[in-house]
């Protein structure tokens, strides 16, 4: 089937990165969350990437227009119904992620296609909560959703060749690139990346370096462009946590334990960039790392 107009679900920072490329690609999006605050900011966010990408000429100023018109959004999930592929791409919490979908399935078309961005939560599960197995998939991009050039795609048990065509297109209008993966805890990314940066936070918890000395270890020792612990902060601590969870349950295996300190800054707030401190103090001018 061809896929006109895509709802995503979730205007944060994975769910307005994707609607930004979905738009530039020529797709009609409706973005949706649960406070006007949030849809206000992710459509200013939308507004200010395509800008940087206006002034590095990598868009014109006509393609730009013609992308935000393209944008639209909603307070009303329902409104996300009419939809040819919806994506959601709220918190990685499971529990979240059904309430959704349970919200969501009474008002989706026959032929729509459910997706979720989660990055590390069975998609077999998460299918067998609705009414559409065989066109449910994980549609998961990497974070910044506009320059990060893969997209995995992982098959339920149920999923059908037509919905994994579907989303492989789509990809490939983006212009990227699509890594097809089993559905096993976590996938292929973040299978490895994230039980490298928890290992980090042992490093850390353990006395081995400090922020700043295992980042730059990394990042001159093994040419990493972010530090393990630079890159937490980035994608949030809390997801992080949530992910070695994931790992640690779905595997069974001590290896996938997380890091007690981990845990620790998850338990007081210390998400990171989005709430100012995480590994690194970003209150000042100047990000300080906090150990």
């Amino acid at each position: 089937m061809e896929i006109k107009t895509i709802g995503v679900v979730g205007a944060g920072q994975m769910g307005n990165g994707i609607a930004h490329v979905m738009a530039l690609a020529g797709y009609d999006v409706k973005l949706n969350d649960i406070s006007q605050e949030a849809l206000d900011a992710a459509v200013a966010r939308i507004d200010k990437n395509m800008e940087r990408q206006v002034s590095r000429e990598a868009i014109s100023a006509e393609e730009k227009a013609t992308a935000m018109a393209r944008i639209t959004t909603t307070l009303d999930l329902p409104d996300l119904g009419k939809t040819d592929l919806v994506i959601e791409a709220a918190t990685e919490r499971e529990e979240i992620k059904h309430q959704i979908f349970d919200a969501l399935l009474p008002h989706l078309e026959p032929h729509t296609i459910l997706t979720s961005n989660t990055s590390s939560i069975s998609i077999t599960r998460l299918a067998s909560r609705t009414d559409r197995p065989e066109r449910f998939m994980g549609f998961h991009f990497m974070n910044p959703v506009p320059l990060m050039k893969l997209v995995e795609l992982i098959r339920g048990i149920a999923t059908d060749e037509d919905t994994y065509q579907a989303c492989l297109a789509i990809v490939e209008k983006l212009g990227k690139t699509a890594a097809s993966a089993e559905d096993f805890p976590a996938f292929i990314v973040n299978r490895i990346l994230i039980p490298m940066i928890n290992e980090a936070c042992y490093t850390l918890y353990e006395g081995v370096g400090n922020v700043a000395s295992i980042d730059n270890a990394m990042k001159l020792g093994a040419n990493h462009p972010m530090g393990p612990l630079e890159l937490a902060d980035f994608i949030g601590l809390d997801t992080c946590l949530a992910i070695m969870n994931v790992l640690h349950d779905g595997l069974a295996d001590t290896k996938y334990r997380p890091c007690p300190l981990l845990t620790k800054y998850v338990e007081a707030g210390w998400l990171g960039r989005k709430s100012g401190r995480g590994f690194y103090d970003y209150r000042g001018e100047i990000p300080m790392p906090t150990r």
